[in-house]
């Protein structure tokens, strides 16, 4: 994993400076801005791997509580014999 800064390390972070350097209060301005962008994804990616955990439980409950397939399968069958008792069983009679 990557070093982690925080917002803090940004803040307290110093550059040294030269005869022709930058202007601190541009920098300063700059570094403002980069931090309170950092602090914006740090809640992002938070709030969303919170997000992901919660729809992974709930996946996993649906799943859960789905039938099998070969449940599911067995139940078509028995309900498509039953239909075929009926509609063909009623047309043995009438002959």
């Amino acid at each position: 994993m990557a070093n982690q800064l925080l917002g803090k390390d940004i803040l307290e972070k110093n550059f040294k400076t030269s005869m022709r350097g930058y202007n601190q209060e541009e920098v300063d301005e700059f570094l403002d801005t980069i931090i309170q962008d950092y602090e914006y994804f740090q809640q992002e990616i938070s709030r969303l791997r919170t997000e992901n955990d919660r729809l992974k439980k709930n996946t996993e409950t649906r799943l859960r509580a789905t039938p099998s397939n070969h449940q599911v399968n067995y139940d078509i069958l028995k309900r498509l014999s039953n239909l075929e008792k009926a509609v063909f069983g009623r047309k043995f009679e009438e002959e």
